[in-house]
């Protein structure tokens, strides 16, 4: 991957940044305060590196370097291309939310459909008042430089006993190159809501650009939420993106992560079972192919007891890919009867591709269910020889059999419209490959 580097060491290019774009950033006073302290958080820690135990084996120091400059605003040319990937990537019927660039564009959003069901701010109105959305518990040196750095993002409350129409699709287009994004997004979803939230990450003819993106999720009692994610962004960009999820009581949670794009990805998810009776559902797949380096790493916290979650992961590497799964499992002391199972398979396609899996439990309470297991392999030679024996050209075979590897984690998305939409995308990676 070829990404410019204004100045080398650490830091010291992210300082310039920020001090350049300081007075671009929104927020009060009180934003800014946090901002800088966010900043310093980040330049006392730096890129993250293979020392550091959680980013092992992503070390952002050696595959990224650097962060890139700030995007600017979007102009008119910039618009109309982001105009033109709506078209393609917008999941029919959902209202669409659309971050270009990192900047909210309102022109290309369905705003008046989605206030008519949910609240809704940009992260630049809200910031005008409220700096906790700036803050996390978490230390981690990139989601401290999102809070410091974050330019727009959306903010969406569902109100108590809601039932949204449609899903919400949240589309974030890089129309510029050489660049960096940050977003930031909050979703507040009432108690007994019933709520899909789909992001969306693609580019517009844009290269080598940089998105960091976080998402603060709060899920209240007795409600239903779907959460798929979709990253095909530039296969020479980089894409970190954090999530905290906070669940509540007898809440059914499904979420759903598919890594088609990129050179550099990490997906890091910090889920909070923080009220009895939930049951979580997390599933992903990496289709990674030529040096795309595809990270997903999840830590599940069964605070409470009576909770129920389920991980399956597949990965798909071909060439020289490099996947990623670090899954944990963390079950607190008074989180009895907690039953908790992890399972990831990775399935190389060349004698050069690699996959880390890493599933771990953290078990502080004696009477639970708890297991995980990972493995690793090549296609079924028995299997291509009998598809192939009857016709089938081999990538048409393989493409057969890799549909059925990711199958299980993909079936796992209750709604038929968006289950198909996310086959689809499989296919099309399936299709580049041959």
């Amino acid at each position: 991957m070829n990404v410019a580097v204004a100045k080398t060491g650490k830091g010291r290019a992210v300082s310039d940044l920020f001090t350049s774009a300081e007075g671009r950033l929104p927020g009060s006073p009180a934003v800014t305060a946090v901002r800088r302290e966010a900043f310093e958080t980040y330049e006392r820690l730096g890129l993250p590196h293979r020392r550091i135990e959680e980013w092992k084996y992503t070390d952002l120091r050696a595959l990224v370097g650097e962060v890139l400059p700030l995007a600017a605003s979007p102009d008119v040319a910039a618009l109309q291309r982001a105009a033109d990937a709506v078209k393609v990537h917008a999941i029919d019927g959902a209202r669409k939310l659309v971050l270009v660039d990192g900047v909210f564009a309102a022109d290309l959003s369905d705003v008046k459909a989605l206030v008519a069901e949910a609240g809704f701010k940009t992260l630049r109105e809200a910031l005008d008042k409220d700096a906790g959305l700036l803050q996390t518990a978490s230390l981690d040196a990139v989601i401290a430089l999102n809070a410091a750095m974050a330019t727009d993002g959306v903010v969406l409350s569902i109100a108590d006993g809601a039932k949204l129409s449609a899903p919400i699709q949240i589309i974030h287009i890089a129309t510029a190159g050489s660049v960096s994004a940050f977003t930031r997004s909050q979703v507040a979803v009432g108690k007994g809501a019933r709520a899909t939230i789909v992001e969306t990450f693609v580019a517009a003819e844009a290269k080598a650009y940089q998105v960091n993106d976080a998402v603060l999720v709060s899920v209240g009692d007795d409600a239903d939420v779907a959460h798929i994610r979709l990253m095909d962004d530039a296969p020479d960009a980089v894409n970190v993106t954090s999530h905290f999820v906070t669940i509540g009581a007898n809440v059914k949670y499904n979420f759903f992560n598919m890594t088609t794009g990129a050179a550099v990805s990490r997906l890091q998810g910090f889920i909070t079972l923080a009220g009895e009776g939930s049951e979580l559902s997390a599933n992903g797949v990496n289709l990674l192919q030529k040096t795309e380096h595809g990270d997903t790493t999840l830590v599940v916290d069964h605070a409470v007891p009576n909770c129920v979650s389920r991980e399956i992961f597949r990965a798909v590497v071909d060439d020289r890919g490099h996947s990623v799964f670090q899954g944990r499992i963390i079950v607190r002391p008074d989180a009895q009867k907690t039953d908790g199972k992890m399972m990831t398979r990775a399935l190389l396609l060349s004698d050069e591709a690699e996959a880390d899996n890493k599933p771990e439990l953290e078990i502080f309470a004696d009477d639970v269910s708890c297991g995980h297991g990972a493995t690793a392999g090549a296609l079924d030679d028995s299997l291509l020889f009998y598809l192939k024996a009857r016709g089938l050209p081999e990538k048409q075979a393989q493409a057969l059999l890799i549909q059925a590897f990711v199958g299980e984690a993909i079936e796992q998305i209750a709604d038929d419209g968006l289950r198909e939409h996310v086959i689809g995308m499989a296919e099309r990676w399936l299709e580049r490959r041959s």
